[in-house]
């Protein structure tokens, strides 16, 4: 066979791009492992504590009703501080305290959002002010935390299974989309719409960290169907422009309280069964008496074990494991009640 110029050239050529994609291999970074994976997991987790100042900006975008029209945006800020209540190594519990008011300031309870590593399972909202445990396949546990996000009076609100991602610079928290119950400030005004598929993401800025939720107000009066879907960014700026130290003597004067209802909760959560609160719509009895048995343990008027005595009546008065008819029509309709009661949009 006679080498020519043009099997020289061919040759030059594919030499040339073997060593374009050697090149391309060896800038490569090196696969992380598990370990140092996780050690990143865990410093955007802790990242998310400290002293803030909160904006909370909510806007509807997309209708999918005839005849309805996005409402107007809603924002209200703050300050709030973050703290790291419990660290076990593959569970973070973060607690945020809101400072409040105008020359007299105060603190006020604020959520809650548990992290754990490798969920075998996650609590998760299945409407009617209902909860359930789902199970974590295998698969879907390796290498992710569940968030788990509870209300001010320690009683679940919704958790979702995501995996941490550090690429680009960026360190961010993405799940699929799960339900919750409805915000605050629609609970008490609004009847439309039943519960919100909601997407939370969670990013670490240089400024602080972001949470970026992607919305769907869904409504399960006959046939299930979307009202309107919803964008929301509460970002957390570092700052100390606030007294900082009424949220901490708040939380040091009442740690142990509500160690004690995080423990009721987590009892019952333990045990397995649906549960639901049996209040319909803004749990208020239950809140005002929690957070006014705490009021009562800061201020010395009683002491954390009495006050625990009595959350403990409250907690059993406002919840049953007997399901409202809408969560139990969507257990039931879903066969175990697994994913497609979050997916059912």
């Amino acid at each position: 066979m006679t080498i020519t110029a043009y099997h020289i050239a061919r040759a030059g050529i594919a030499l040339a791009v073997a060593l374009l994609f050697s090149a391309i291999a060896l800038a490569q970074p090196a696969p992380q492992s598990a370990a140092s994976k996780f050690e990143q997991d865990r410093a955007a987790i802790l990242a998310m504590a400290g002293n803030f100042k909160v904006d909370f900006d909510f806007r509807e975008t997309v209708a999918f009703t005839p005849g309805y029209e996005p409402r107007a945006p809603y924002h209200s800020g703050g300050h709030e501080i973050v703290r790291v209540i419990e660290d076990r190594g593959d569970f973070i519990s973060l607690q945020h305290i809101l400072v409040v008011g105008g020359e007299q300031k105060f603190p006020v309870k604020h959520w809650r959002q548990d992290w754990q590593y490798q969920p075998e399972r996650v609590l998760v909202f299945i409407g009617g002010n209902a909860w359930r445990q789902r199970p974590v396949a295998a698969d879907d546990r390796t290498g992710s935390w569940s968030q788990t996000v509870y209300q001010v009076d320690d009683a679940p609100r919704y958790g979702a299974v995501g995996t941490w991602s550090h690429a680009n610079g960026v360190s961010e928290w993405v799940p699929p989309s799960e339900w919750r119950p409805l915000p605050r400030r629609d609970m008490t005004k609004r009847e439309d719409y039943h519960v919100m598929a909601a997407m939370n993401r969670h990013a670490i800025t240089p400024a602080g960290w972001v949470h970026e939720q992607d919305n769907v107000k869904l409504a399960l009066g006959g046939e299930p169907h979307v009202l309107v879907r919803e964008i929301g960014v509460n970002t957390y700026v570092r700052s100390e422009d606030f007294p900082v130290e009424i949220g901490d003597d708040y939380w040091r004067k009442t740690a142990d309280f509500w160690a004690g209802v995080r423990g009721i909760w987590g009892a019952m959560e333990a045990r397995g069964a649906p549960f639901a609160l049996t209040q319909k719509g803004e749990p208020e009895r239950l809140y005002t008496d929690l957070l006014g048995l705490a009021g009562d343990v800061a201020d010395g008027k009683t002491s954390a074990a009495d006050a625990l005595a009595r959350a403990k009546g409250v907690i059993a008065r406002e919840t049953t494991t007997d399901l409202p008819p809408l969560a139990r029509r969507l257990r039931t309709s879903t066969g175990d009640g697994g994913d497609g009661e979050a997916r059912a949009y």
